[in-house]
């Protein structure tokens, strides 16, 4: 399953992010990984979430981008929900680009049981047909 927080900058898209990690964290009987593109928010969430800068691993591109995503899932299956911060910086993309990308990330979801909300800088009513329907 996929689930969208779009807002625009500044609109407490990561904040809430922060807290759903940390709720789903508090909960989960899998693993939760929270992915970024710094480290500044690596105290902010659970101490049981592991936090990962993927600027550290030299994301570049799409391709990239999912790659990293399969290389974490298939060394830990016990993932279950997979968040991202910034998901337009990590994929080094914009938004009108990503359908590949999120058709990508719900197969990888339906075929190993991983939810992936991602964090989105775009206002919510001009989002991509394709992604409104993620929208929480």
């Amino acid at each position: 399953m996929i689930q969208v927080i779009a807002g625009n900058k500044g609109s407490g898209k990561t904040k809430r992010l922060i807290d759903l990690t940390n709720a789903t964290a508090r909960e989960a009987v899998h693993d939760v990984i929270f992915l970024d593109d710094d480290n500044r928010y690596m105290y902010d969430v659970d101490h049981k979430v592991r936090f990962i800068n993927a600027a550290d691993y030299h994301v570049s591109n799409t391709d990239m981008f999912i790659g990293f995503l399969c290389g974490i899932l298939s060394s830990n299956y016990d993932v279950g929900t997979v968040f991202i911060d910034a998901f337009l910086k990590l994929c080094h993309t914009d938004l009108a680009h990503t359908e590949p990308v999120v058709s990508l990330l719900a197969g990888l979801g339906a075929k190993h049981n991983v939810d992936f909300v991602l964090s989105v800088s775009s206002d919510p009513e001009e989002l991509p047909d394709f992604l409104k329907q993620y929208l929480i």
